[in-house]
């Protein structure tokens, strides 16, 4: 199974999906060895980027490299990290999370997507320009990262290096949207979703607490069942629905392309602002997530023994803050909704939503011709990034920052992200590659 076409990104892809660089929120579980086999093989796999490049390895496992350009001024910073996340059940998976097996024209395993695919098509593209003596019109960075997936420091140092250096980004391309179909009613063209903000995070813990005892005698309205009450009502009562500007501004873009009456009704999102998002909640789990704060409860945990009532119960609530509100709100409104004194609500972490990101000056524009000139046809629109990246770090300092994977993915595929059978097209990789040469050649 472990076959590739020749190609370098491919090849470079499957070596680095091979090697399990998985973070883990117990440091205890992370192999630190698997990093330092990545670096290795990253620099055996693109030698002319490291001998070219100014390359420095940060907090840790974390690359940040300096491509130097016949200018300082305004350089570009591109994205992407080392790490993916943990595989629950290989034995759900169609082809093995970590063999890279080339099937069908897929590249399956854990990081194809998120985020190896990015990282080695950014890496191929400055490979195959320096090769060609081709010397960038401004600094590049590459700021790869190393805990992304556990909201870890490295692009946090990244920033504060950068600012230390007095590098001021003229923009930052991380990952984010892809070029999908079928996301938006009546729209059967392709799209380039182009994150412009994202969302923000909290991480919120539902404690319960009872007297426990034994599973013989319980009690009515012991700490599982309040618990259990409290994720319910979270459950049925969702946050309200609305479009901030961002979202709007997708609808107004793919307008001329929707067919009707789907046309006219998002040609006038602005003033129909309220029904659509009334409408786009009800829609599916992907376009209800445009229209509100999100909370999905992702842990539990209760009685150590099958025996014994749980004297404490716990929920662990992970949230995305849409844009437009705020962490504080966001739990406030939590605790009134699950209404009750004695089930505590405690803070673990919060990153309060990203600002929004111009679309019209020469930033923007270069990613959009970028899009054009490589996918002729696509209709590129900007969006509120739904998850998080490690680009809000940068996005705290830098008005400009873009969250874009070039990569065509299926709905299947968007689903795969931290899922079961994560896998990305060859052409899909190649096509990445294309867009990055062709967005650096641009500066």
């Amino acid at each position: 199974m472990r076959r590739s076409n020749g190609e370098p990104a491919v090849e470079a892809l499957q070596a680095l999906i091979r090697i399990p660089t998985v973070s883990d929120w117990d440091g205890g579980k992370e192999d630190r060895a698997a990093f330092a086999a990545l670096l290795d093989e990253l620099r055996g796999r693109f030698p002319r980027l490291h001998d070219t490049c100014e390359v420095e390895r940060i907090s840790g496992d974390a690359l940040l490299v300096r491509w130097v350009g016949r200018t300082r001024e305004a350089p570009v910073v591109l994205m992407a990290h080392l790490d993916v996340v943990p595989v629950d059940d290989p034995s759900g998976w169609t082809h093995p999370p970590f063999a890279a097996d080339m099937v069908d024209g897929f590249i399956w395993g854990r990081g194809a997507l998120d985020c190896k695919g990015s990282l080695v098509a950014i890496c191929q593209a400055v490979e195959d320009l320096v090769a060609e003596g081709v010397v960038p019109a401004r600094d590049v960075w590459l700021s790869f990262g190393c805990n992304e997936e556990i909201s870890g420091r490295a692009a946090k140092d990244a920033v504060a290096i950068l600012r230390e250096r007095r590098v001021e980004p003229w923009f930052v391309v991380d990952e984010g949207g892809a070029i999908v179909e079928g996301v938006l009613p009546g729209v059967d063209a392709e799209i380039a979703v182009v994150g412009v903000s994202e969302k923000g995070t909290v991480d919120v813990d539902l404690t319960a607490r009872g007297d426990g005892g034994h599973a013989s005698a319980p009690r009515r309205g012991g700490a599982t069942a309040r618990l259990a009450r409290a994720i319910t009502r979270l459950e049925k009562r969702p946050f309200p629905a609305h479009l901030p500007d961002a979202t709007v501004e997708m609808m107004e873009h793919v307008a001329p392309h929707a067919r009707m009456p789907y046309g006219a009704v998002f040609s006038h999102a602005r003033l129909l602002r309220p029904v659509l998002a009334q409408v786009l909640a009800r829609l599916g789990h992907e376009t209800a997530a445009l229209t509100r704060t999100t909370v999905a409860v992702t842990q539990l945990s209760g009685s150590p023994g099958a025996n014994v009532i749980a004297a404490t119960a716990r929920a662990h609530v992970n949230m995305r803050v849409m844009v437009g509100e705020t962490v504080d709100g966001a739990i406030e409104r939590v605790r009134k909704t699950v209404g009750d004194p004695r089930v505590e609500v405690t803070l673990v972490s919060g990153d309060e939503p990203s600002p929004v990101s111009p679309t019209d000056d020469a930033a923007y524009r270069v990613l959009e011709s970028t899009l054009e000139d490589v996918f002729p046809g696509i209709v590129p629109v900007p969006y509120v990034m739904l998850a998080a990246t490690d680009s809000r770090h940068f996005h705290r300092v830098w008005p400009r920052v873009y969250r874009f994977t070039p990569f065509r993915m299926s709905t299947a595929q968007r689903a795969s992200i931290h899922g079961v059978d994560e896998r990305i097209g060859v052409e899909a990789l190649l096509d990445g590659v294309r867009w990055y040469r062709r967005l650096l050649e641009s500066l």
